[in-house]
């Protein structure tokens, strides 16, 4: 039995790539026997019974650029000191360089024990976002870089996330250790329950889920449908979850003349999203943002094809026109590619599509967790961490 912590800026009832992964990681971890705990700012997660690890917090606030996310300097609550004090790791694992990250490293050099860090964001362009500096934006990625070369061993979740941690100025080696996704049985009946709840016609759907934020390219999804309905095409668009940019974006599509755009708001109903993937004809996600593709993986478990950019971490799974499409960064080759699928193939083509997705895109967690499960042991087997850096390396 291995006794561990997960480090996480987000967690439930966040939805974002990063806290689903750790909520994958501590479930698959517990019910396979070992110790998980989630060390995370406060939120209100429900009742913590209902999970097999345990959520070990701490006092938070919302950031105001994001408020659906907390961050909080851990030492600081002497109630969760107090909790961690008596609690024994053998590794710790830090999915973010923020404070939780700063925690995670903090107990790693205290227990002296190995820590492990994930890189699963482009943390340049929120720091841009933000600051509206390059200069800003680059020390912060330069700041990323340095974090994860205290780790003792480094992970991403796609070569196109190796990629951009070397350009933030890293130097070490890295493991490429993908996200999995949940395999289930597509079930006619919850088609059908998304097209009721959602009033979906017979028109073919274009679906993303995800948030509602221009990072994720959104401003081109909408676009594209716009052109194709100027084109006179009949679709629905369905555009699913919570944003900051959620206002923006529908104001967008109204001015834009979008009469066929449903935003449906966050589901938290999963076999509900099920649905709403099975009822879809294209999955549009070309976020340039994303360094895996997770929601990809989640579509093609219902038979649902994807289009994405080329080049970007999301088409790393994708063999064009073979399990999905692929297009460029451009609001004509976006609309173009969907007008091909939906309106030039046959029906037989497109089923070979989905059919191919379905078999060849989904990774399941199972597979994941024991690569990630050989990997702590042999961590945990090295003994004492070695790392040459200390915090105070990290902060000044």
């Amino acid at each position: 039995m291995m006794r561990i912590a997960q480090c996480s800026e987000s967690f439930l009832p966040v939805v974002d790539g990063v806290g689903r992964v750790v909520f994958q990681y501590a479930t698959s971890l517990s019910l396979s026997g070992n110790e998980c705990y989630v060390i995370t700012p406060l939120n209100n997660t429900g009742y913590r019974g209902q999970y097999p690890f345990e959520i070990v917090d701490f006092i938070s606030v919302k950031l105001p650029t994001a408020p659906q996310y907390h961050t909080g300097i851990a030492p600081l609550d002497l109630h969760y000191a107090e909790r961690i004090s008596h609690i024994s790791l053998d590794l710790i694992h830090a999915h973010a360089p923020g404070f939780a990250g700063i925690e995670a490293f903090r107990l790693a050099e205290k227990l002296n024990i190995p820590l492990v860090g994930t890189f699963h964001s482009k943390y340049y362009d929120d720091f841009l976002r933000v600051t509206h500096s390059d200069v800003l934006a680059s020390l912060g990625s330069r700041y990323v870089a340095e974090f994860y070369e205290l780790c003792d061993e480094v992970w991403t979740v796609s070569e196109d996330a190796v990629e951009t941690l070397y350009s933030y100025g890293y130097k070490g080696e890295v493991t490429v250790v993908q996200n999995g996704t949940e395999i289930r049985t597509p079930n006619p009946k919850f088609e059908a329950a998304a097209r009721e709840e959602f009033n979906l016609g017979n028109d073919p759907i274009l679906l993303y889920v995800g948030q509602m934020d221009f990072k994720k390219n959104l401003r081109r999804t909408i676009e594209a449908a716009a052109l194709l309905r100027n084109r006179g095409y009949a679709f629905q668009l369905v555009l699913t979850g919570q944003g900051r940019d959620l206002k923006a974006l529908q104001k967008m599509a109204d001015d834009l003349g979008l009469d066929n755009v449903i935003f449906t708001g966050h589901i938290t109903d999963r076999d509900l999203l099920d649905g709403l993937y099975m009822a879809s004809s294209l999955f549009v996600f070309p976020s340039l943002y994303d360094t895996a593709g997770l929601v990809v993986r989640e579509a093609s478990v219902m038979g649902t094809p994807s289009v994405v950019v080329k080049g970007t971490a999301p088409a790393e799974v994708i063999r064009d026109g073979v399990n999905g499409l692929l297009c460029e960064d451009n609001t004509e080759s976006l609309s173009n590619t969907i007008e091909h699928y939906l309106f030039r193939l046959s029906d037989q083509e497109r089923l070979n599509i989905r059919s191919q997705a379905q078999t060849s895109i989904p990774l399941p967690w199972e597979t994941v967790m024991k690569e990630v499960e050989v990997r702590y042991q042999a961590l945990i087997a090295r003994g004492k961490s070695k790392r040459k850096r200390r915090l105070k390396d990290l902060i000044q």
